[in-house]
């Protein structure tokens, strides 16, 4: 079952969702911020600190069988992105962030059932080109980090990426029952290349 907006925000005062900072406002006020939380989702912002590939041309080969994914520190380099010196992406180029905010998913063996999450791109960036974070958008109940985004411009034009732009759109799912522990490798990530 999804959350929604109303449920969102009863999970996040129960502490059974945690985002760090919350985002605001709460609901949709004239003068005010754009709500950030949509009818069954809510906005997450991208963060300041993004990791593009290295200048060097020398080929890389990436085994996946061999775990080499874990060395994208060595390949990438980090970028921070400021409002002035925000980030052009050209077309068919691909990058790592992170949202802004933290995620926690606590699990309780006093509750009946958990939570769990998507992370999906925003519909009206989408038909820009921009594709944001495009395979295995689950984050397991359980979890807690940031969430790193794969970015990429499938459009025709260069797109500009802000810091604390709203990049992308976190659904909340209820998930029956409470699994035991089993934390991904990106448990308590803080780094898009996972550094």
């Amino acid at each position: 079952m999804i959350l929604s907006n109303v449920e969102i925000q009863r999970a996040l005062d129960e502490r059974r969702l945690v985002i760090d900072p919350e985002p605001s406002p709460r609901k949709p006020t004239a003068g005010e911020p754009e709500c950030p939380y949509q009818t069954s989702a809510v906005d997450l912002r991208l963060s300041r600190e993004i990791s593009i590939y290295k200048g060097d041309t020398s080929p890389v080969v990436i085994d996946l069988t061999k775990g080499s994914f874990r060395h994208l520190a060595a390949v990438m380099e980090p970028r921070q992105l400021t409002q002035d010196q925000p980030l052009t992406l050209a077309p068919k180029r691909f990058i790592l962030g992170r949202t802004h905010e933290t995620v926690e998913l606590p699990l309780s063996e006093n509750a009946d059932s958990s939570l769990a999450a998507r992370v999906e791109g925003r519909s009206s960036y989408a038909r820009c080109g921009l594709l944001v974070h495009f395979t295995a958008p689950t984050i397991h109940a359980g979890f807690k980090g940031v969430i790193t985004l794969e970015i990429m411009n499938l459009g025709p034009y260069s797109i500009v990426l802000r810091p604390e732009m709203p990049i992308c759109q976190l659904i909340i799912e209820e998930v029956r029952g409470v699994p035991f522990r089993n934390d991904s490798q990106f448990q308590g990530q803080q780094r898009p290349a996972g550094t």
